[in-house]
């Protein structure tokens, strides 16, 4: 049978294929952690995106329980690896990343080379592709045009936690550490779908956070408007990567897409005006181009200088681009969800 990746920029690589048999189209993006593929493949930021890992090594610690992934199932549209380890050895490993990608019918592809491959998407940028298993071919697709936080969002209100106070986060693609490090602070976490108005939720509530998610974020121009209203009546908000840039799109600042993106978990970024720089988690294509009036610089990327965050000058309104509840990945920036929680003047406990 064969099996091969084809770039719509006209390069054909064959593989090996280890996943399910089938053929799938999407973005061809790199990733460059040695460790967390279980964490990754199963982040929602990933939706429509064929990865690429350039770890040497990839399933040798098998993949664990269900309580370990950051969503209830693979995100991505399809994996490719250098060298798939099909015997993995670790405590807790339930299944073989094999086994794993076909039970949930994603297919998948090793391969010579594939940091040959993310240096041809880092000269390029990224580059539509497909993963073509024997003779299914199909068409190439760009994820980028679809609402792809509509279709990784949950359906139903759902709640974390047993605190008193409770914070709302909107559910773009929400990692699930987000929501444990929310709620191992004493808080009761309340997850709500991508598109609601939390201004007609029917209990109070004391601050709101908007998750990271996959695509463009002038896609969703519903939450947009909706944060726009958060925004208005000065409640507490804080975004974390997707939710960075969509409040800064309601606040009247703008986003573009990267070359290829940040996709990995050693981003150095530093906080602004220190020479405090901190080693982050990062899975975006997108990115704040203009910071909004009334707004500053928070973080900024070490490596190209793009923004990483942004907070207001008085009121308690923040966001970063990283991740900094990690999984996977440095534990550098935890602190950040309490500094949000003093701004808006939450009371918590670890």
């Amino acid at each position: 049978m064969q099996n091969k990746l084809i770039l719509k920029s006209g390069e054909i690589i064959q593989g090996r294929s280890f996943g399910a048999p089938i053929s799938s189209s999407g973005e061809v993006v790199f990733a460059t952690g040695m460790v967390g593929y279980p964490e990754a493949l199963t982040d929602p930021s990933f939706r429509g995106q064929i990865l690429v890992l350039t770890s040497p090594m990839i399933g040798n610690y098998g993949i664990p329980s269900k309580e370990h992934w950051e969503s209830d199932k693979i995100q991505i549209a399809g994996l490719v690896v250098c060298n798939y380890i099909d015997t993995p050895s670790h405590h807790a490993s339930k299944e073989t990343l094999g086994k794993w990608l076909k039970r949930f019918n994603i297919p998948a592809l090793e391969i010579k080379g594939t940091r040959d491959l993310a240096q041809k998407l880092r000269t390029h940028g990224v580059i539509l592709g497909k993963i073509i298993c024997g003779k299914n071919n199909i068409n190439f697709e760009d994820p980028n045009t679809r609402n792809l936080v509509a279709e990784v969002s949950t359906k139903e209100i759902w709640t974390e936690g047993e605190g008193k106070k409770s914070i709302v986060v909107i559910d773009c693609g929400v990692k699930l550490n987000i929501v444990r490090q929310l709620a191992k602070r004493g808080l009761k976490v309340v997850v709500v779908p991508w598109d609601t108005d939390v201004m007609k939720l029917p209990f109070p509530f004391s601050a709101v956070v908007i998750s990271n998610g996959p695509g463009d974020p002038t896609k969703v121009h519903t939450t947009i408007l909706n944060v726009k209203k958060i925004l208005t009546k000065k409640i507490p908000i804080f975004g974390i990567c997707l939710g960075n840039q969509i409040i800064a799109l309601a606040s009247g600042g703008t986003t573009y897409k990267l070359k290829f993106g940040h996709r990995s978990q050693n981003q150095p970024c530093v906080l602004t005006s220190t020479n405090k720089c901190y080693l982050t988690t990062q899975n975006h294509g997108f990115a704040i181009k203009k910071v909004p009036k009334d707004f500053r610089e928070w973080f900024y990327n070490a490596n190209d200088l793009t923004n990483e965050g942004i907070i207001h000058k008085s009121l308690p309104f923040m966001s970063v681009q990283f991740h900094p509840e990690s999984s996977p990945g440095p534990l550098d920036t935890d602190w950040v969800f309490d500094c949000f929680l003093k701004k808006a003047k939450i009371n918590t406990k670890k």
